[in-house]
């Protein structure tokens, strides 16, 4: 989606961003003219990477603030480090997330805990945090990335679904808070997504199963996905570049389907 320069002199942070869809939504905001904040985990190799990648481009400032959010502490520091270098976080997307896979009786507490903690309270951490300069400023955007476990559910998943239905009941209250001052918040919940992760993933349940990567993609992960075809990173970063627009002005406490049609059946 293009849009040079609607967001020049906008400041917006990305969790998770050095990778993936995080990384995606933050070169995408770049290149409308906004100030990015790089955030996410990994070796410094790969946090340059996501810095090059989201420089290019870019013709407002990209900067990189690390934080573990499963730490309230540390993302307080972070969200009041973006607010002192550029004075307020204007755009909010909150992608960061991990999973873990396991039956609800053999799931280990230390999982749950920690997927609750990045994958919803950050969420709030961060929201608390950037919304009194959204008010200040009267525009604001908040883009949550859920995942169409908002809607459903899968066995083995109880942490992951717990907190994407938990961000969809999040975005709702907030958007209701906030919908008089020009601030919108809306939720994007993508079905399978074609990262380098989910590739990886691909390639080795082939090998596993002695079956084509095709056939893992159209039979074993995308059984419930209708259009038997992964979701590119770009039409996610697309919809989240829209959602930020003004054009999206009456769009606010949505969760919107990216899922192939996976949430329709």
């Amino acid at each position: 989606m293009s849009g040079e320069g609607v967001h020049a002199g906008k400041t917006a942070l990305v969790t998770g961003s050095t990778s993936g869809i995080g990384l995606g939504i933050a070169r995408a905001l770049a290149a409308t003219g906004a100030n990015v904040i790089v955030n996410g985990l990994g070796s410094q190799d790969d946090i340059d990477k996501a810095m090059a990648e989201v420089s290019q481009g870019a013709s407002g400032k990209v900067a990189y603030i690390g934080a573990d959010l499963s730490q309230p502490g540390e993302t307080a520091a972070m969200m009041a480090e973006a607010i002192e270098k550029f004075s307020a976080v204007d755009i909010l997307v909150n992608n960061a997330g991990i999973q873990h896979v396991a039956p609800v009786h053999e799931f280990p507490v230390e999982k749950w805990d920690r997927i609750i903690a990045i994958n919803l309270s950050a969420s709030f951490h961060t929201i608390r945090a950037a919304t009194p300069g959204m008010l200040e400023k009267g525009w604001g955007r908040i883009v949550n990335v859920a995942s169409v476990h908002a809607f459903v559910a899968s066995p083995y998943k109880s942490a992951y679904v717990s907190a994407k239905h938990g961000i969809a009941g999040l975005t709702r209250t907030v958007a209701l808070e906030l919908a008089t001052h020009n601030i919108t918040v809306n939720a994007i919940c993508p079905g399978y997504v074609k990262t380098p992760l989910v590739t990886g993933q691909i390639a080795d349940t082939a090998r596993v199963r002695g079956i084509t990567e095709e056939e893992v993609v159209r039979d074993v992960m995308l059984a419930a996905q209708p259009t038997k075809k992964l979701v590119t990173i770009g039409q996610v970063a697309d919809l989240a570049v829209f959602l930020c627009s003004d054009a999206a002005d009456g769009i606010t406490g949505s969760l919107l389907p990216v899922d192939g049609g996976w949430s329709a059946q």
